[in-house]
């Protein structure tokens, strides 16, 4: 039995399995979002998925030798552990919203928001791979710095060790502009996937008492992701299906 979100009018608890996917998003497809399963995991519903993580990516470079250099994920995969073991065995930045009660550490005010000690802006310099710090530094224009009591003796260069938050530093800052665009663009896609598997083909009205069975199933409806992708991918449609309901620029012919 596994708890779930809470919504109104609707049981705390429900009793059966969730599957655990990990997709890629097929960019060469400029039609619309197209989604492609790599690995799926299936277990009973009171089983976290933060432990699921690391043996995906796993897998996943075991079998291609490759890995997704940025992973986005809900806030089931909030663990700092699995984010670090990610981060410094494959590199691999995985990208989440941080808990409202979470503490923030230095430069954060916010998860968008950087400033130093003094109140300065802050802009994500990049990653020093030697060092291993993040590099922080001024937002231009620095007002603030010129009027700064510190002004003659710093640096204007601030470094943070990626352990010291993995929600926030990690591999990619949370404050940083492709860390908030993936959150915001790529994150809302997880539950219209999971929907299209529930609901269009038909796995929220089974009743599967069998763990083996609902594995099987749930690869099934991978396949079918699968052979939908390469479909839409070799023939994409001549013509979009809502075409007639587009708005469209009316001419006048003054003759």
């Amino acid at each position: 039995m596994g708890g779930r979100t809470l919504k109104s009018g609707q049981s705390q608890c429900f009793v059966g399995y969730k599957k655990h996917t990990l997709r890629l998003w097929l960019t060469r497809y400029d039609r619309g979002v197209l989604l492609l399963p790599l690995i799926s995991w299936v277990a009973p519903a009171n089983v976290s998925e933060s432990g699921l993580l690391v043996p995906s990516l796993h897998y996943c470079f075991q079998r291609w030798t490759w890995r997704p250099d940025y992973v986005v994920a809900d806030m089931g995969y909030l663990g700092a552990a699995a984010k670090r073991k990610c981060r410094e065995q494959w590199q691999v930045a995985v990208i989440t919203h941080m808990r409202a009660n979470m503490k923030l550490v230095a430069p954060f005010e916010s998860e968008q928001q950087t400033a130093c000690p003094h109140g300065q802006p802050l802009q994500w310099l990049g990653y020093d791979w030697r060092s291993g710090q993040h590099e922080f530094g001024p937002l231009e224009p620095a007002l603030l710095c010129e009027k700064c009591w510190d002004f003659s003796q710093c640096s204007r260069r601030f470094d943070y060790l990626p352990a010291t938050h993995e929600t926030l530093l990690g591999l990619l800052p949370l404050c940083t502009r492709t860390a908030q665009r993936m959150l915001q663009q790529i994150r809302p896609w997880i539950e219209p996937t999971q929907s299209y598997e529930k609901h269009q083909l038909g796995l929220s009205q089974m009743f599967l008492n069998s763990l083996r069975f609902t594995w099987t199933m749930c690869l099934l409806a991978d396949a079918v992701n699968i052979m939908r992708a390469r479909s839409l991918l070799e023939r994409p449609p001549t013509h979009f299906p809502l075409q007639a309901l587009l708005p469209q620029q009316q001419f006048w012919d003054w003759g």
